[in-house]
This record gives structure tokens, C-alpha cells and sequence, in this order.
């Protein structure tokens, strides 16, 4: 790539981007560009680690393996974003990811839509008080014995406030159709927020929020489920595919576990919360998922090249919301390891 045409550097630099859903901030496009530009250098190899078994790179992730906005670098240009935090972040850090840039961008128009209303009333506020001062001028003016000039002016003023009252009206109803867009579109980042691009299943926050939520007294079970053997599907297949299969796979054990929140945890490891049940209910509900994904076959869509069975292996835990939430996924995370140690394709419960 290094000694190849820049077009076709630049071009590979936008599909690393889009793959990843990355945004095209200076950084992540610098960032990037150094990863092309030497495949085979030490920063390529540990992204490709990172990045193995279908996980996509996210902003922390460039922070954390020192990126930055490498001076000079051909970078492509972008209007600033809007920003809720009194200062901007040091020179050369790696910026949020693209859901909380939205969200941060979101935000800020929020406040500047309030701080508008703010305005607005304050304005109209001012408005009407000199109305009403000039108001009782004309009146006064009145009583002086010159009531000619008196309703002359009372006449101009009612014209004058007339105006300023329908131009308040519009800029307030102007600002009541922002406010009705951005909360539309808060509501719409929150989910987004919540929820995995990939599978659309909720996220890790969404799955933490959702146990977090629980009257303390509830039983509750944790499932972590694995994708076995995840990585031969990417090397033997290529990652798109690999993607499909964990969509594919995200979606059966959401169909499949019905009544339990199933979330994308992260790389190829699946949660699911499963509230209320006793313990025969609950393995038997996720057995039950772990053998539909067994009893799938997959092909390749570019080759038609037969992919064959991809199972899972998973372990329980069992407790109640009262119960340290890391602690209870730890367990279920140990049984997993035992799941994966007695032979895969089955499921494993805490003692």
C-alpha cells in the first residue's frame, strides 16, 4: 500500500473508515493513513489483533493506541463540532466516538435552543414593557389636554406592538419546530446510544442500564454466550462474512431466548438478562437458543461456499438485582470458560 497510487490509499482510508463506523475527524484519518501506509508495521499488526474475530476499532481504541492528528497530513475538511465543554480537548488527543460526538452535538444545540427561548421571552418581555411605557406617556398626554396628539400616538403604538407580536409569534413558533426536530433526534441518538450497529441488538450500556433498573429483590440470571471457534470463520471467510454470521447469530438468540434482554457485549460474546425465572426455566431457555444457532447453516453470500454449523458455548450465573452486577458476570463469564474446556457447543451454570 505504501508504494502504491495515494487514490488508492485514500480510497482504502475511507473503507477502514465506513467498516468501522469511524467519523472522518483528522485524527481518525491520520490514524488510519499510518496503518495503511505500513501493513506490515507494528501499529497494523496490533490493530489487526485488536480487531480480530469481527470486532470493530472505536475512538478509545485510537487514544489508547496513541493516535493523534499527525501534522501536515492530508486530512479531509469538516466544519468544527459544536461542543458542550467550556474548553476544547488538548492538542494531538484522540476525539469521542461518532455516536457520542452526535450525542455531544445534540446537546449543545439543546442548550442553545433554550438559551434562544431564553432570549425570545426576554425579548418580547422588554417589548411590551416600553409598549406599556409609552403608553402611559400617550395617556398622560391626554389628560394634558391634548387628546388628539394622545390617540395619534396610542394609534402608532398598537400598530407598532401589533408587529412586534407577530414577529414574537413566529420566532416562537420557530423555535417550538427546532425544539420538536432536536428532541426527535435525541431520542433518536439515545437509542443509538444503546444499541450495536451491527447486530442492532442493545449494547453493553443499554444490557448494565437494564439490570441497573431492577427492584433489588428480583431473582435475575446472567447468560454469557461465545461464539466457538469465531476466528476461523473470519481467516477462512473474510470478515464481512464474519459480520453477517455474528448478525445472524445475535439475531437467532434474540428470537430464540424470548422474554430475556440479549445484547452484543462485545467482539463475539453475547449477555443475556433473564429476570424472574427459576433455574430449570432459565437453562432450559438458553439451551434451547445455544441449539437453534447449532441448527443453522451458513454459506458464504460472495461464493456460495458452505460455511457450515457455528455453535456457541455459554455459562449462568444466578442471583438476585441486589447483587454486584460485575460479580454475577464474572461467574457466568467462569462458566463459560468451563463450557469452552468440557468441549464447546453446550451450557454451563454456576454451582
Amino acid at each position: 500500500m505504501a508504494d502504491g497510487d495515494p487514490l488508492d490509499l485514500f480510497d482504502a482510508i475511507g473503507e477502514f473508515l465506513a467498516d468501522h463506523r469511524l467519523s472522518s475527524e483528522p485524527s481518525h484519518y491520520a490514524f488510519v493513513h499510518e496503518v495503511l501506509r505500513d501493513p506490515d508495521g507494528a501499529l497494523a499488526q496490533r490493530v489487526a489483533r485488536l480487531t480480530d474475530g469481527g470486532v470493530r476499532i472505536t475512538g478509545s481504541d485510537i487514544a489508547a493506541l496513541g493516535g493523534t492528528a499527525a501534522a501536515g497530513a492530508p486530512v479531509p475538511s469538516r466544519p468544527p463540532r459544536l461542543a458542550i465543554v467550556p474548553t476544547p480537548p488538548p492538542a494531538g488527543s484522540a476525539t469521542a466516538d461518532p455516536v457520542q460526538a452526535a450525542t455531544d452535538a445534540l446537546l449543545a444545540r439543546t442548550e442553545a435552543q433554550v438559551a434562544g427561548f431564553s432570549d425570545t421571552v426576554r425579548s418580547i418581555h422588554a417589548e411590551t414593557s416600553g409598549f406599556g411605557r409609552d403608553l402611559a406617556a400617550s395617556a398622560a398626554a391626554m389628560r394634558g389636554h391634548d387628546p388628539l396628539t394622545g390617540i395619534d400616538q396610542i394609534a402608532e403604538l398598537t400598530t407598532a406592538m401589533i408587529g412586534r407580536v407577530r414577529d414574537a409569534e413566529q420566532r416562537l413558533a420557530d423555535a417550538e419546530r427546532e425544539a420538536d426536530t432536536l428532541r426527535d433526534a435525541l431520542d433518536e441518538a439515545r437509542g443509538c446510544a444503546r444499541r450495536d450497529p451491527l447486530t442492532d441488538l442493545p449494547n453493553r450500556r443499554a444490557f448494565d442500564e437494564a439490570f441497573a433498573a431492577l427492584a433489588p429483590d428480583t431473582p435475575v440470571a446472567i447468560a454469557v454466550c461465545d461464539i466457538d471457534h469465531f476466528k476461523r470463520v473470519n481467516d477462512d471467510f473474510g470478515h464481512a462474512v464474519g459480520d453477517r454470521v455474528l448478525r445472524a447469530i445475535g439475531q437467532t438468540l434474540a428470537a430464540e431466548a424470548e422474554g430475556a434482554l440479549v445484547a452484543r457485549y462485545g467482539g463475539e460474546e453475547f449477555a443475556m438478562l433473564i429476570v424472574g425465572g427459576d433455574r430449570d426455566t432459565t437453562v432450559t431457555l438458553v439451551d434451547a437458543a445455544r441449539s437453534a444457532v447449532a441448527a443453522r447453516r451458513f454459506r458464504s453470500r460472495e461464493t456460495d461456499t458452505p460455511i457450515g454449523s457455528v455453535t456457541i458455548s455459554g455459562g449462568i450465573a444466578f442471583g438476585t438485582a441486589a447483587d454486584c452486577r460485575e460479580q454475577l458476570y464474572a461467574e457466568a463469564d467462569a462458566a463459560l470458560y468451563r463450557a469452552k474446556a468440557a468441549g464447546r457447543n453446550r451450557i454451563v451454570c454456576t454451582a
